[in-house]
């Protein structure tokens, strides 16, 4: 079944920039089994863990995260970039290939203790990973596992991340 997942994702040649081939999980999610096919791995993959929160960063995250607490029966937190939470919010500015961003987590969203599941759509060089998981832990939070649809190995995101156990459901090398 992850190879029929990876079949529905299409691949966009020189995008967002010259040189850079995109995944869209839009072909995916618009498949009437594409969502449900991969949410039925991540359940499987945690159900019975003890997970208190799922973040998901902004914004394919989001659906992956949401969907996947609520099918936990847990917790959704969001992390955004700067300036989009309403609330009191923690801010980490990191590296990207040419400048800097930045993420915001509301304070109180993530307890001191809790254990927490980061998921997003992707894990290609690993900032925006490394990133969220420095403002869960900055609350407290302990990162249980980081969760991707898809991971571009050869980009070495997991090198970033050498404290946290990486699951990915699909694998591209290029």
């Amino acid at each position: 079944m992850v190879d029929e997942i990876k079949e529905k994702i299409r691949l966009v040649p020189d995008f967002p920039k010259q040189g850079v081939l995109f995944r869209d999980i839009t072909t995916l999610l618009k498949d009437p089994n594409g969502l449900r096919d991969v949410m039925k791995y991540f359940k499987i993959r945690y159900k019975g863990r003890k997970i208190d929160k799922v973040v998901g960063i902004e914004s394919r995250g989001f659906i992956l995260g949401a969907t996947l607490a609520y099918m936990l029966g847990v917790g959704f937190v969001p992390v955004r970039k700067a300036n989009k939470l309403p609330a009191h919010t923690r801010r980490i500015d990191y590296a990207l290939e040419y400048g800097t961003d930045s993420l915001e987590i509301h304070t109180d969203s993530i307890l001191p203790g809790e254990r927490v599941l980061l998921i997003d759509d992707l894990l290609a060089t690993g900032g925006t990973a490394k990133a969220t998981t420095q403002l869960i832990e900055s609350l407290g939070g302990i990162v249980t596992e980081c969760a991707f649809l898809i991971e571009i190995s050869n980009l070495k995101g997991r090198e970033k991340l050498p404290d946290y156990n990486i699951f990915s459901l699909v694998e591209y090398t290029d």
